[in-house]
């Protein structure tokens, strides 16, 4: 995950000085908030001087059009627009170069991206805009979770409340780039500040509940329904190599991977008609509770004598509540 440094919440330093320091630490790219104000390109321009780094631009303004001229004079790489402000469509000239994004507020569904098919990531604003070193919205892991099933193939920004365990967080639903401001900036130095959040040991304040996905996204078979057939079905509808499986009151009884399947049938090849899709189950799969922090996790997982790539998580009662993987975490590592 890229880590987008937001330039003007450093208050304290001339606008040379912030971007040298930046460049010398590395970061991934430059965030340039542009409030309905033109002169943000004097900026922009200035950095072209400085140096390299891509410009992650997001613009707030009722109407969009009279940036156009100033975005094919001074392309930038990123170029967002903020939904809930535009008072005219977004009708962007093919010659604004640069991938394009939309921005939403925690209240706005993640579904406005229908009307705009051919941008390239939604940037989901999970504190109030311009608010510095406000919380993240936990709300938001739903939505990021969200947008991710409805449009793969996108990318998804965050901007607001990212620290080191959000950052974490982020990194393992998927997200593409994080902007990081007062967290960046008022840290002992900014190489400290990246390297908490691009770390895999957190403080922890969030607990699995709030970024899992939940039972009724996860790919689960009823115990009084199991078969081959389903059993199969569901892991492939669920894309993720495995599927829970639960009884009525959707206490779980265990797990079936790929793996499970793939070695029960290799027991019977002698006598495929013989297989009892039962004998598959991991009944005692290491699980995670729901109220357990993203540090718990951690350890969970380092204390594991094999890899693990999915947590079932239950109750205190061994109900089934959800899921954690890990898949996107391990893409986004290499």
């Amino acid at each position: 995950m890229k880590i987008s440094a937001s330039i003007y919440s450093d208050k304290k330093r001339p606008l040379d000085e912030v971007i040298n320091d930046l460049v010398e630490h590395q970061v991934d790219l430059l965030h340039v908030d542009c409030n309905d104000d033109l002169s943000v390109f004097d900026d922009i321009k200035q950095i072209r001087t400085l140096c390299s780094i891509p410009i992650d631009l997001h613009i707030i303004t009722e109407k969009p059009s009279k940036y156009y001229d100033l975005l094919i004079e001074n392309p930038v790489e990123y170029v967002t627009f903020q939904y809930e402000d535009l008072k005219e469509p977004l009708a962007i000239p093919s010659e604004v170069t640069g991938k394009k994004g939309i921005a939403v507020i925690t209240p706005t569904p993640v579904a406005i991206f229908e009307e705009y098919p051919d941008f390239d990531f939604i940037l989901i604003m999970a504190t109030i805009p311009g608010q510095s070193g406000g919380k993240f919205d936990t709300i938001n892991f739903g939505k990021i979770r969200k947008f991710r099933n409805l449009y793969p193939q996108k990318s998804i920004h965050v901007d607001g409340g990212v620290n080191a365990e959000v950052s974490f967080i982020l990194r393992n639903m998927g997200a593409t780039s994080a902007v990081s401001g007062s967290y960046l900036f008022n840290a002992s130095s900014i190489g400290h500040a990246l390297m908490n959040l691009t770390q895999r040991e957190v403080e922890s304040h969030y607990q699995v509940s709030d970024f899992m996905i939940p039972l009724d996204e996860s790919p689960v078979v009823r115990a009084s329904e199991v078969s081959l057939e389903k059993v199969l079905k569901t892991i492939d509808a669920g894309r993720l190599g495995f599927t829970l499986i639960v009884d009525e009151s959707q206490k779980l009884n265990g797990l079936i991977s790929n793996a499970d399947v793939r070695k029960g049938i290799l027991r019977h090849l002698d006598d495929l008609t013989s297989i009892e899709i039962q004998s598959f189950l991991n009944e005692n799969p290491t699980c995670i509770d729901e109220s357990a922090s993203v540090l718990d996790m951690l350890r969970l997982i380092k204390q594991s004598p094999f890899p693990i790539m999915y947590l079932p998580v239950v109750n205190s009662q061994g109900h089934a509540k959800g899921i954690v993987t890990f898949v996107n975490l391990i893409k986004g590592e290499l």
